[in-house]
């Protein structure tokens, strides 16, 4: 397979076209359609161009995308020769659901999936129970480092937790199925014998805030400087425009602020810096809708505890999580508030002083 280059700075129009066609025409293998895709985003070409001329849409685009860049990392460390053959040609769906694993988890857990011939719900679960294993700085008692023994020691995990039998047996029967080494396969059997229930550990509650009201949104402002001034310098402050729904203000380069109520969480805080996220990436069962959420992060704080949510790199950005025990991998700081927008009914309705006065 010829690999595309995705790193020339100036594609010429024909290379450009040349790939259009090749993706309109579907020829290649889908690992190829990726790298075209790739090639043609990175050198100035959208989404919606690439649809509009190939006809493959974007969430397409970024399966494809995605799923080859997980291949090539197969290729790189070692999977099997079967493995490789299989996927070169389908289940890109699959390779997709392997992207947050390091390179060397994706090719043995990609040849797990060779083997049982699983489908992408399934390998969604299955790179989770990878992802979370990989943790761990010293490997659980009786598990390999292997993809079959994550699974296993996940399915061991969860089966101790249950006190139905039927959930139990079930849970027991996933791990024996996954297991990879002889002693992971007595941690399970074990518990053949063993209906003791092991009680879970429940995550920390979300630090949830919502903004409630209006004077717990600041309207933040420009300082030109101390009298005397020049009437130049009065007009060199930029303008600022607020970014809703949390009065964000940016302007000229990449510096932007926002400004939040002085609650003791923040005021305690010794490097707080605030990103921006949807309320979805967070489990919350009595969540009824997906919102923009402002993740107060103190960067100060990068030891462990089990009480608290993390925030630590992920592959090539930054993710959250909670632990339930001392991950292996180096902290980057710890989520101290999450920040909810104000709600508002009307809007517009409360823009009119006269209608807020009556």
């Amino acid at each position: 397979m010829t690999e595309i280059q995705p790193n020339l700075p100036n594609p010429d129009e024909e290379t450009a076209t040349e790939l259009l066609v090749k993706l309109r025409q579907k020829q290649g293998t889908w690992v190829e359609w990726g790298q075209a895709i790739a090639y043609l985003q990175k050198n100035g070409y959208n989404p919606q161009d690439i649809f509009e001329a190939t006809g493959f849409e974007p969430i397409q685009q970024n399966q494809v995308i995605v799923g080859s860049q997980v291949y090539n990392s197969m290729e790189k460390c070692g999977s099997s020769s079967a493995t490789l053959a299989y996927y070169s040609t389908k289940s890109s769906d699959v390779l997709y659901e392997l992207r947050g694993l390091t390179q060397e988890d994706r090719a043995t857990t990609a040849d797990l999936t060779y083997q049982y011939k699983l489908d992408a719900d399934v390998v969604r679960d299955i790179a989770k129970a990878v992802k979370d294993y990989s943790w761990f700085p010293t490997l659980p008692e009786g598990f390999s480092k292997h993809p079959g023994d994550a699974i296993a020691y996940q399915s061991w995990k969860y089966a101790k937790q249950k006190s139905d039998l039927s959930e139990r047996s079930r849970l027991i029967a996933k791990g024996l199925r996954f297991a990879h080494s002889e002693t992971a396969r007595k941690q399970l059997e074990q518990l053949l014998m063993d209906f003791s229930v092991t009680a879970k550990v429940a995550p920390p509650i979300l630090p949830f805030y919502r903004l409630e009201i209006d004077e717990d949104l600041p309207r933040i402002l420009p300082v030109v400087g101390e009298l005397p001034l020049t009437s130049q310098e009065l007009k060199a402050v930029p303008f600022i425009t607020e970014i809703q729904p949390f009065r964000i203000v940016k302007f000229a380069g990449e510096q932007a602020w926002v400004a939040l109520p002085g609650w003791k969480v923040l005021l305690n805080a010794e490097d707080p810096v605030v990103v921006i996220g949807n309320s979805d990436i967070f489990p919350n069962p009595h969540q009824n809708k997906v919102e923009p959420i402002m993740i107060v992060i103190d960067r100060a704080q990068r030891e462990w505890d089990i009480s608290n949510y993390f925030v630590f790199e992920n592959g090539d950005s930054i993710d959250f999580q909670w632990f339930e025990t001392a991950p292996a991998i180096p902290l980057l700081g710890k989520m101290i508030v999450l920040v909810r927008p104000k709600k508002v009914l009307d809007e517009e309705y409360t823009k009119d002083a006269w209608q807020i006065d009556e």
